[in-house]
């Protein structure tokens, strides 16, 4: 799958963390690719619509809460 066009952005908050951080690109057709800000050539992990919309509703409802 190729990610060209990807148009990758971090969190507002994420601030000056000295890059400890991921990147999302959801302007593609279908998916939402994440990759790690540390490593903007490395792999990326990619998820359907679905996948990503049932994620955020997790983590904002608490779901992955330590």
């Amino acid at each position: 799958m190729s990610l060209d066009g990807a148009e990758w952005r971090r969190a507002t908050v994420s601030g000056d963390n000295g890059g400890q951080c991921v990147e999302v690109a959801d302007n593609l057709p279908g998916i939402v690719a994440v990759r790690d800000s540390k490593n903007p050539t490395g792999p990326a992990l990619v998820f359907t619509l679905g996948e990503w919309n049932a994620f955020l509703s997790g983590a904002k409802g608490g779901e992955f809460d330590l």
